[in-house]
C-alpha cells in the first residue's frame, strides 16, 4: 500500500481555493438557469471544463508540490543547523551527566575541541558542576565564571526529551520518563568587566588622618624645633598623597582630611600604609614618636556616605589606641598597621570629662544596670562593683548583671556579698534585668565593648542609654549608638578606668574598703601582679585604693588555685610547641577544672618566660567552644592575630572563641593564620 501523503493547515486551504470557488459558480449557475437557459447551458460547459482542469492540475501537481516542501524543509533545517553551527555565541549541549554531545564553531574557538568534546563540561570549566544544572522547578539557571584570562556569564537551559520522544516513530517512552539535555551559553563579559573596573578605580573615596600625639610630640622637643618637625609630618604626609595623585588638605594642627581615587587606596593596602612606619620614623631630637590614625570610607553609594564611613572608621582607629589604619567598605572593616606599642597619657582630664558626663547621665535615670563581659574575670565584676559604688553615692538603684560565676571568680563575689549593708538584689541574672528594665534607665557596659560576649545582649537592645566603659581595642563589632563611650587602650584595666573616675563623683566621697578591694583585684588580675601593661596611673589608682582599705594580703589569699588546676596549669606549659622558632602553641586540658579558660590565660603568661618567645597561644575546650588565649610582651600584636580569627582584644592580650572546632583543628587553623600573616607582612 502506498504511503498516502496529506497536506493540511494553511496549505491546504489555500490549494481548495479553486475547488471552492467552482462549487459557488455551480451555484451561480443554477440562478442563471432561472433567468435564462442558454446563458446556464453555456456557463454548465465552463464549469465542467474549469473542473476538469482543476482536478487534473492538483492530481498531477501534489505529487511534486509535497517533493518541493520535503526539499525546502530539508534545505531550511540544514541552513538553521549551519547558523547554529557558525553562530558567534559559544553554544553547547549537555547529557544528563553533563558530557558534552555537541558544539558550535564558537565554542571550538573558546576550548580546544578534543578537549570538551565526549568529556563532562566540569573537566574544563570546574565550576560547572552537575549539581548546578537547571531542574524543572528552575528551568534556566545563570553564573559567572573564569576561564583563563576571559570573564564569561554562563546561562544554562533546561531541554525536556519526553515531548520529543512522544512524536518520534522509533523511540517509545513511558509516563514517568525525565529525560533532559542542558544548553548552554557562554557570554563573553571580558572587555564589559574590565571598563566597570576601570570605573571602580576611577571612584573617589575619603580619608582622614588625624595625627594622634601632636601635642606630645611638639612638647618632646626645643621650641626652636617644633617648626621644624611640623613642617617634617606635613612634607612626609603630602609626599606620600602625592605620589598616589591623591588631594589632602590640612583642616586643623593636626587634622588632615584626604581625597583619592580607589586605584590609589589599592596601592596603599598594598603597601600597608607605608606612611604610619614613615611618619613614625621622623626624629629630629624628638623623645615622643609621632603616629598616626587614618580613617578611610569607601563603596559608599554618595560621596556624604564615604564620608560618614570615613568619620566612622577614624573613630574606630583612635579608639584602638591609633597608630594604625582603618578602612571602612559598606559592609565591612579592615585593619592596618597599629604594631607599635600604646604610651600612657600621664593627665586625667578626659577620666574628669567622662566622670562628670557619668555623673550627669546616671542623676537623671531612675534606674541604672550594669555589666561586664560573659565568663567574667575580677576585672569585670570589680568594674562593676565600682559603678555600683557611684550609684549609691548618686543615691540612685543600681544591680548587677552577673549570670555565670566561674571559681576563680567565686571567691570575689562571696566576699562582695558578705559586705555588710548590701542589698539582696544587688546581683541579678541577665532574665530579672529584663523583666524590671525600664524606659527611663541606663545601662553601663564595663571591660567589654562588643555586645555578642556581653553577659546579657538582649538588654543591651532593651535599653535605650547605654554607657560603654573598655579598656580593650574596639573591632569590627562594637556597640552602637552609645551615649557615652569612654574607651581607652591604654589603661591598664577596667578597674584602673573606673578607680580614677570615682574620684570625680559625688562630694569626695570614698569608697569603702570591700569596694576598694574588688577594684584592686581587676588591676592585680589583669596586670599580672604589675607586671604587665602598667603605668603612671595604674599605680596611682592601685595607690588611691589602698589607701581607701584595699588588703593586698587578702586580695592575693583570695585568687590562689587549688592543686589541680595548678597541675592542669603546669600541664599545658609542660606540651607547648613551639612554632616557627618564636611562637608557643599549648592547650590546657577541661578534665576536673572548672574554667580551664582561666588556666589557659594563666599558662599563656606563663610561656612568656621563655626566651625567645614573641607570643604564646593557649586553647582550651569549654562549653562546646574552643577558646584560644593569646599573650605577648612588646614584639608582636596579638590583637591583630585574634581578629583575623574573629576575636579580638589588646597588643598583649588578646583571645577568641571558635565554634564547630576541635582542639586539633583549631590549632591548625592558628598555624595557617600566623604563617598567612608572616607571609603578608602584618605580624
Amino acid at each position: 500500500m502506498k504511503n498516502k501523503q496529506k497536506v493540511k493547515g494553511k496549505l491546504r486551504s489555500y490549494l481548495n481555493v479553486p475547488l471552492i470557488l467552482g462549487f459557488v459558480l455551480v451555484l451561480v449557475n443554477i440562478g442563471l438557469y432561472t433567468i435564462n437557459l442558454t446563458c446556464g447551458f453555456i456557463v454548465s460547459g465552463f464549469l465542467v471544463v474549469y473542473f476538469v482542469v482543476v482536478i487534473a492540475m492538483l492530481a498531477s501537481a501534489k505529487p511534486g508540490l509535497m517533493d518541493e516542501l520535503v526539499s525546502f524543509a530539508t534545505e531550511y533545517g540544514q541552513i538553521q543547523k549551519r547558523l547554529l553551527k557558525e553562530l558567534e555565541l559559544p553554544y553547547a549541549l549537555l547529557d544528563e551527566e553533563g558530557r558534552v554531545i555537541w558544539i558550535n564553531k564558537a565554542f571550538e574557538e573558546v576550548v580546544e575541541k578534543d578537549r570538551i568534546k565526549n568529556h563532562l563540561v566540569h573537566t574544563v570549566f570546574p565550576e560547572i558542576t552537575k549539581d548546578r544544572f537547571p531542574t524543572k522547578e528552575e528551568d534556566e539557571v545563570e553564573t559567572s565564571i573564569k576561564f583563563g584570562e576571559r570573564d564569561f556569564r554562563v546561562n544554562m537551559k533546561r531541554i525536556d526529551l519526553k515531548d520529543m520522544a512522544l512524536l518520534s516513530d522509533t523511540v517509545e517512552v513511558t509516563d514517568d520518563y525525565d529525560g533532559y539535555l542542558t544548553a548552554l551559553y557562554l557570554f563573553d563579559e571580558t572587555a564589559l568587566n574590565i571598563a566597570l573596573k576601570e570605573l571602580d578605580n576611577q571612584s573617589l573615596v575619603v580619608g582622614l588622618i588625624y595625627i594622634d600625639n601632636y601635642d606630645e610630640a611638639m612638647e618632646s622637643v626645643e621650641d626652636v624645633g617644633q617648626s621644624l618637625l611640623a613642617a617634617f609630618i606635613d612634607r612626609q604626609i603630602n609626599q606620600y598623597v602625592a605620589a598616589l595623585d591623591g588631594i589632602i588638605r590640612k583642616t586643623e594642627k593636626d587634622k588632615y582630611i584626604l581625597i583619592l581615587r580607589k586605584s590609589a587606596l589599592a596601592q596603599m593596602i598594598e603597601d600597608r600604609f607605608m606612611i604610619l612606619d614613615d611618619v613614625r620614623g621622623i626624629s629630629i631630637g624628638n623623645e615622643t614618636a609621632v603616629t598616626l590614625s587614618i580613617g578611610i570610607g569607601v563603596d559608599g553609594l554618595t560621596y556624604s556616605q564615604n564620608s560618614e564611613f570615613a568619620r566612622n572608621a577614624i573613630d574606630l582607629a583612635l579608639g584602638r589606641g591609633g597608630d594604625q589604619a582603618v578602612v571602612k567598605y559598606k559592609d565591612k572593616l579592615n585593619f592596618y598597621g597599629g604594631k607599635s606599642q600604646q604610651k600612657e597619657s600621664n593627665t586625667r582630664v578626659r577620666a574628669r570629662v567622662k566622670a562628670h558626663a557619668l555623673e550627669e547621665i546616671i542623676s537623671s535615670k531612675d534606674k541604672v544596670f550594669v555589666m561586664g563581659h560573659a565568663n567574667g574575670d575580677a576585672d569585670s565584676f570589680g568594674a562593676c562593683v565600682g559603678i555600683k559604688w557611684a550609684c549609691t553615692i548618686l543615691r540612685k538603684e543600681c544591680h548587677i548583671v552577673l549570670d555565670e560565676i566561674s571559681t576563680s571568680l567565686r571567691p570575689l563575689v562571696d566576699f562582695y556579698r558578705s559586705s555588710p549593708d548590701l542589698e539582696e538584689d544587688a546581683i541579678i541574672t541577665g532574665n530579672q534585668a529584663l523583666e524590671i528594665a525600664e524606659g527611663n534607665t541606663v545601662l553601663v557596659v564595663v571591660d567589654v565593648n562588643r555586645p555578642s560576649i556581653t553577659q546579657c545582649p538582649e538588654l543591651i537592645r532593651r535599653c535605650k542609654s547605654i554607657v560603654v566603659m573598655d579598656h580593650h581595642r574596639q573591632g569590627e563589632e562594637y556597640i552602637e549608638n552609645a551615649t557615652l563611650s569612654y574607651v581607652e587602650p591604654y589603661a591598664s584595666s577596667a578597674c584602673e578606668m573606673v578607680a580614677e573616675m570615682i574620684q570625680y563623683i559625688g562630694n569626695d566621697e570614698k569608697p569603702k574598703a570591700f569596694v576598694s578591694e574588688c577594684l584592686y583585684s581587676g588591676i592585680v588580675l589583669d596586670t599580672q601582679n604589675f607586671t604587665t601593661k602598667t603605668g603612671v596611673r595604674t599605680f596611682d589608682a592601685a595607690s588611691y585604693l589602698r589607701r581607701n582599705g584595699a588588703d593586698v594580703t587578702r586580695v592575693r589569699k583570695m585568687f590562689r588555685e587549688n592543686a589541680v588546676e595548678y597541675k592542669t596549669r603546669a600541664d599545658a606549659v609542660r606540651r607547648a610547641e613551639i612554632f616557627n622558632k618564636v611562637y608557643a602553641i599549648s592547650y590546657c586540658l577541661a578534665d576536673g577544672v572548672e574554667s580551664p579558660t582561666v588556666l589557659a590565660a594563666q599558662a599563656a603568661n606563663e610561656l612568656l618566660n621563655i626566651k625567645g618567645i614573641r607570643g604564646s597561644f593557649v586553647l582550651s575546650d569549654y562549653q562546646n567552644k574552643i577558646f584560644i588565649s593569646a599573650r605577648s610582651i612588646d614584639e608582636m600584636n596579638v590583637q591583630i592575630v585574634m581578629e583575623r580569627m574573629g576575636g579580638g582584644g589588646h597588643m598583649n592580650i588578646a583571645g577568641c572563641q571558635l565554634q564547630g572546632e576541635t582542639i586539633e583543628s583549631a590549632t591548625e587553623l592558628l598555624k595557617d593564620t600566623l604563617t598567612a600573616m608572616i607571609e603578608e607582612g602584618a605580624i
